[in-house]
């Protein structure tokens, strides 16, 4: 079998940014956690955990290692996503980078009696926003800062995000299908 997630970065609008993945049954949440990572064009530089609502609700699903300081929450590499999703429609959380506090929805929206070899992303729209930004807020502060080339900030924010010296602008809509399944069969092998 597999499922077919809609993943929604939380609070963004004009574009809203998300991600539609098509998963094994089988796989791990540490695994779909990759997979949303490779998606989205995350960098897996932070902690993550899934939840039901949102911060502090339980069950909650991390990787437990020896920095992990939640004694509440079970181990994300030994749970299969069939074990915590069951039907269409069902919603959970997936946070990413505690300091950032990047908040996903995701919706279970149909379960496939196909079998699927490998991860993939079928659909998604918007631009992930770069790592360490400063979260939802930071992220549309960036944006308003990029399009303003008279801001006292734009360059230095430029040269932030490795732009500086190009004419490449900051692309709120920039999502490639193709990218995304790039990173997530990287990811894989």
């Amino acid at each position: 079998m597999a499922f077919q997630f809609k993943i929604t970065l939380n609070h963004t609008a004009d574009p809203k940014v998300w991600r539609t993945l098509l998963v094994p049954d089988d796989i791990s949440l540490h695994i779909f956690h990759l997979c949303i990572q490779a998606a989205f064009g995350w960098e897996n530089c932070h902690l993550y955990q899934f939840c039901p609502k949102s911060w502090g609700s339980q069950p909650s699903y991390t990787v437990i290692d020896e920095f992990t300081d939640d004694m509440d929450a079970e181990d994300s590499d030994e749970v299969a996503v069939s074990e915590i999703f069951k039907a269409p429609k069902q919603k959970f959380t997936y946070i990413y980078d505690f300091g950032d506090s990047w908040m996903h929805t995701i919706v279970l929206e149909k379960i496939l009696d196909d079998e699927v070899l490998f991860p993939m992303c079928t659909g998604g729209e918007g631009a992930c926003p770069p790592e360490d930004c400063g979260g939802i807020g930071g992220y549309y502060r960036m944006v308003e800062i990029l399009s303003n080339p008279k801001h006292a900030e734009y360059r230095e924010m430029r040269e932030w995000l490795g732009m500086l010296g190009s004419k490449k602008k900051w692309d709120v809509n920039a999502f490639d299908v193709k990218e995304a399944n790039d990173r997530l069969h990287a990811f894989i092998e």
